[in-house]
């Protein structure tokens, strides 16, 4: 949107780069639930699942459209909320049976575990790759950045928020009906209980992957990837005694 000067309004250039998040229209749909396209929230939140690359590829004909990556429509957002608000009443129902505790678990998935973390990576995802993975072009005096594409602080937040799905489904929906088995002191249970883990994290790193490498002026960015190897270190050595699930569960019911 023009400013001052015919300036972007952005969170300030880096390397080349301006933010194309035009927040005033994603709070105002917020309120405008009719105008809100849940059906194709509904289809994200499936291929994020099965073929997660088939949503990058929308959000590039969302480029080509509309001329920015990332998306006005809230309803992504807004669905993932309720879908929080409907698992922790169902946490809470099942572990700590009151309305407060129901009520401050609710509060904490949603703006905590969510909209919070999302809003941190995101923006540690609109830094990092914006400073050091842009593709460069060499002139006279080295490398310096691609004017080819800027990156959105809103399309990083897209990126998050989808990330943040897959991690949700794996610990927040699959995990709820793995308890009974989970919480048992049998070897089995720590096996089956940290792979949810590893799948969760995992996934996680392949769609924030996905959502970035999307992005045709950006480079290296499997790098991404790499915390992978570190979460599968961790994840052997855990299958010597250290059940995940059993310490990391607890902490999700008190809304830590």
């Amino acid at each position: 949107m023009p400013g001052v000067g015919g300036a972007s309004r952005t969170f300030g250039p880096i390397g080349g780069r301006s933010d194309g998040f035009r927040l005033p229209v994603f709070i105002k749909r917020l309120w405008k639930i009719p105008q809100m396209d849940f059906e194709m929230a509904i289809w994200e939140m499936t291929c994020l699942l099965i073929s997660p690359k088939k949503v990058f590829r929308s959000m590039y004909h969302n480029k080509q459209t509309k001329g920015h990556w990332g998306r006005d429509d809230p309803s992504f957002v807004a669905l993932l909320s309720f879908f929080l608000l409907l698992t922790s009443i169902a946490w809470g129902l099942a572990y700590t049976p009151s309305f407060l505790s129901i009520a401050r678990l609710a509060l904490v998935l949603t703006f905590v575990h969510f909209l919070s973390g999302a809003l941190l990576v995101a923006t540690a995802g609109w830094y990092l790759a914006g400073r050091f993975l842009r593709k460069g072009r060499t002139g006279r005096f080295g490398a310096t950045p691609s004017a080819d594409g800027e990156l959105e602080w809103a399309y990083c937040f897209d990126v998050a928020v989808r990330a943040f799905f897959v991690a949700f489904f794996f610990l927040y929906i699959v995990q709820f009906f793995l308890m009974p088995l989970l919480s048992k002191n049998w070897w089995i249970s720590l096996f089956i209980g940290n792979t949810l883990y590893l799948v969760a994290f995992s996934f996680y790193c392949v769609v924030t992957f996905l959502g970035y490498n999307a992005l045709p002026f950006l480079s290296h960015t499997e790098v991404i990837l790499f915390p992978i190897v570190a979460f599968a270190i961790v994840w052997v050595v855990s299958l010597f005694g250290i059940n995940i699930a059993r310490n990391i569960a607890p902490l999700l019911i008190k809304g830590a």
